[in-house]
Formats: structure tokens, C-alpha cells, sequence
């Protein structure tokens, strides 16, 4: 005998609320792209500066220290969004990144004042802090793999 389906009812077991209210999600919003080729499409278009501006807010970073990270001046971003102009794909790619990247940080160590304690102490082996790679887009590679190996339980 078949299984009772009840086609009416079906639907009603999808869960209806947004992505957005759950974990990570709940400060990035969309923003946190986890698919490289997709991180990459949308950094061709690229973003716009009120992107820059919510990741700065959500991780309570200043503008001028997040603009420093991604190698724009403060005042190239307020013009960016004055003349309502998209940032460059170098630049997109770069904030898209630090945005996985910290969205990955509050994911494994809990909390965004974790991960930003995390990012300024030294690696157990280096005297170089995290935040201090994060002025390149590859330096933010190394920072999020050191992370996914802290994640499944490596010393980093």
C-alpha cells in the first residue's frame, strides 16, 4: 500500500521564515556568499558601497580601518556612494571575502568579539596577527583556512 499524501498539506512542512533570522545570516543578511564562483560573478558586478557600510556597522569596525583593509581611502567610498557608482571588482572581490570571512569567524569562535579577539592575537607560531593579513585578498585565504583548522580542532 502507498503512503497517504496529503498534497494540501504537503507545502505546510517548508519552513517559511527567512534564512536571514538564523545565525550568521541574522548580520550579513545575504551578504556572505560561501560559493567561489558566485563570490567571483557578483565582485565582476560589483558591489555597492552601502555593502561596505553594513559590513563595517555589523562588525563594529571603524569606516577608515575597514577602508584601509580593502586599500580605498574613506573619502574614494563617501564619493563612491554619493555619485551612487558600484566599487571596482578588486575591491568588490576584497569585501565579499571579509565578509565570508567574518560571518566563518562568528560561526566558529561564537561570537563577532570573539573572532575580532581572535584576529589580534599572534598565531601560536608567528608574531603576525590575522588582521594583519587581511590587507590582500589572499591573506584573507590564509586567514579563513587557519580558521576552518581551528574549527576541526587543529592549533592555530
Amino acid at each position: 500500500m502507498a503512503p497517504y499524501r496529503n498534497k494540501k498539506n504537503q507545502e505546510s512542512n517548508k519552513v517559511a521564515e527567512p534564512q536571514a533570522l538564523y545565525g550568521t545570516q541574522k548580520i550579513f543578511g545575504n551578504l556572505a556568499i560561501k560559493d567561489e564562483y558566485s563570490l567571483i560573478k557578483k565582485a565582476r558586478e560589483g558591489v555597492r558601497t552601502e555593502v561596505f557600510y553594513s559590513l563595517a556597522d555589523a562588525i563594529k569596525m571603524p569606516e577608515k580601518l575597514l577602508a584601509s583593509l580593502i586599500n580605498l581611502s574613506p573619502r574614494t567610498i563617501s564619493n563612491y556612494r554619493d555619485q551612487e557608482k558600484y566599487l571596482d571588482p578588486n575591491y568588490s572581490e576584497h569585501l565579499l571575502k571579509l565578509i565570508n570571512l567574518y560571518s566563518l569567524g562568528k560561526e566558529v569562535l561564537g561570537s563577532l568579539e570573539d573572532f575580532n579577539l581572535w584576529m589580534n592575537r599572534p598565531f601560536w607560531n608567528s608574531e603576525e596577527k590575522p588582521i594583519d593579513l587581511i590587507r590582500t585578498s589572499g591573506g584573507v585565504d590564509l586567514v579563513s583556512a587557519e580558521l576552518e583548522k581551528l574549527a576541526q580542532g587543529y592549533p592555530v
